[in-house]
């Protein structure tokens, strides 16, 4: 879609910075993020963290000038393929701008520069186990449970 655009996050422009603060809430508010959204401190946090991680990649998607969609990701190394890897923490796209694409675009995205600029071996990401539009696009982009699966566990600290 031409009037969709990927761009790298920057966090030293403002927009952007706004931007993945309002996407970030969007997300933990919907119902598959189930959460109270972040306070004005935990928001400066956020934005400080990430762009002080030394492995953080932020994609913001606009479209008509409007950013309206992004991707938290970061790079890891896997032991196994002594290679980098991709992990997506977060994929957002606004209520009001789902089914056109954007979050395909966001991956695609992730995935080239996974593959060109990072050459890792693999990418991964979660999925909550009830939102099976996720899954229906994840599985188009030839992403898949692991055999035998695996679960995600949790220890909060």
């Amino acid at each position: 879609m031409p009037d969709i655009l990927i761009v790298k996050c920057d966090f030293n422009n403002q927009q952007h910075c706004e931007a993945e603060i309002n996407l970030m809430k969007e997300y933990m508010t919907d119902r598959m993020g189930g959460k109270q959204p972040l306070n004005a401190e935990e928001n400066s946090q956020l934005i400080a963290g990430l762009k002080n991680h030394p492995t953080a990649l932020t994609l913001l998607a606009s479209y008509k000038g409007e950013f309206v969609g992004l991707t938290n990701s970061f790079i890891n190394f896997a032991t196994f393929s002594v290679k980098k890897f991709l992990n997506i923490h977060d994929i957002i796209v606004k209520s009001s701008c789902r089914g056109m694409g954007i979050g395909k675009l966001l991956l695609e995205e992730n995935i080239r520069i996974a593959k060109k600029e990072l050459d890792c071996s693999k990418i991964t990401l979660e999925v909550r186990e009830d939102n099976t539009v996720a899954q229906k696009l994840y599985t188009s982009l030839g992403f898949e449970d692991l055999k035998p699966p695996m679960y995600f566990w949790t220890k909060y600290i």
